[in-house]
């Protein structure tokens, strides 16, 4: 008897020990992703200190650093910051739901879909804004539900789900250089460094399309995130332990589906961050799944720094942040690509 209960006293010790890691990782990165990005609120051609920035934070300064500061500096690091999270988190998601490293959204193609219905909007419309956002968040959510029904066969397969994804996010490609070809000059110069995910000119709009879908993300996951565990028991295990809930699995790929949407429409399909950031967080945590709030933290934490990066490496020319988490993230696809092949797609 004394056997029977020291097993789950135990597992629930474990349980909390990894909780409690996770916590702490969490508060780290975003202490980290916190500090980086009131640096960058003091870097570029017109530099600040630290009792400057809070000063004009404090709303002192002069009309020139409450400019620099608040109306530019501001907005990017905030959009970055929720950016970062966000398309973390919905790769993730991904991740766990089809138990394979290479599922994200820029990766299968969710990312091209978004991009392909804001350009859509851009360049035949001629809208910008809450239009602008409303295309990608259709774009992805109908390439996401063609690449679903495509790759559903016999239960949700990674790989095939990756395949499936790879095609479309092709065929998208093809479909978003004829909209460059077709469009006006300087819809092309809008629309090419857009496409590269950029934070540059960030403003109230963007900060707010970040605000509002981290607030209705939050209570969301707080409910579905619990589903996770579950369903990668499998869906047999799933629908056993759940009475037959077959609502779980379509609703969180539509959670992770909107959040890299309304990403993709504040700051452009940033690639790689979501494939990344939950592998970074997955190898810091070892031993327990994906954590969602680790992970989002260091999505927030990658793209400030990649933007950082972005502005100072050449400066005065400034790169997309998306030029740079491309080059940082490219290695880490092909070791996945190389660890998948090794372990036959487990990991």
């Amino acid at each position: 008897m004394t056997a029977q209960r020291d097993v789950p006293v135990s597992g629930r010790g474990v349980l909390l020990r990894l909780l409690r890691r996770s916590a702490l990782l969490a508060a780290g990165l975003w202490v980290g992703a916190g500090s980086l990005a009131v640096v960058s609120l003091g870097l570029g051609e017109f530099d600040l200190g630290t009792a400057d920035i809070l000063r004009v934070l404090g709303g002192g300064g002069t009309l020139i650093e409450y400019d620099v500061v608040v109306r530019d500096r501001l907005p990017r690091a905030v959009t970055g910051l929720g950016v970062g999270a966000l398309f973390a988190v919905s790769g993730a998601i991904l991740q766990r739901i089809a138990a394979n490293p290479l599922v994200s959204p820029d990766v299968i193609g969710v990312n091209a879909g978004a991009s392909f219905g804001a350009l859509l909007v851009m360049t035949l419309v001629g809208g910008s804004g809450a239009m602008l956002v409303f295309g990608a968040l259709v774009g992805a959510l109908g390439t996401s539900a063609a690449i679903v029904l495509l790759a559903l066969k016999h239960g949700l397969n990674g790989y095939r789900l990756v395949l499936v994804g790879i095609g479309i996010a092709a065929m998208l490609s093809s479909a978003i250089s004829y909209l460059l070809v077709q469009a006006e000059y300087h819809q092309v110069l809008s629309a090419a460094s857009w496409l590269t995910g950029s934070l540059a000119n960030r403003g109230s709009l963007h900060v707010t399309v970040v605000a509002c879908t981290v607030v209705m993300a939050v209570p969301v996951l707080l409910v579905l995130g619990r589903q996770l565990r579950v369903l990668e028991l499998g869906d047999d295990l799933a629908k056993a332990l759940t009475g037959g809930a077959t609502w779980m699995r379509p609703a969180l790929i539509t959670t992770a589906v909107v959040l890299a949407a309304m990403a993709t429409a504040a700051a452009g399909p940033i690639g790689f961050i979501a494939l990344v950031a939950p592998q970074i967080t997955r190898r810091l945590l070892p031993g327990g799944p994906i954590r969602l709030g680790p992970s989002a933290a260091m999505g927030a934490l990658l793209v400030i720094a990649a933007d950082l990066a972005a502005r100072l490496l050449f400066a005065p020319t400034e790169l997309p942040v998306g030029a740079v988490t491309g080059v940082l993230g490219a290695p880490v696809l092909l070791y996945l690509l190389a660890r998948a092949n090794r372990t036959g797609g487990t990991d």
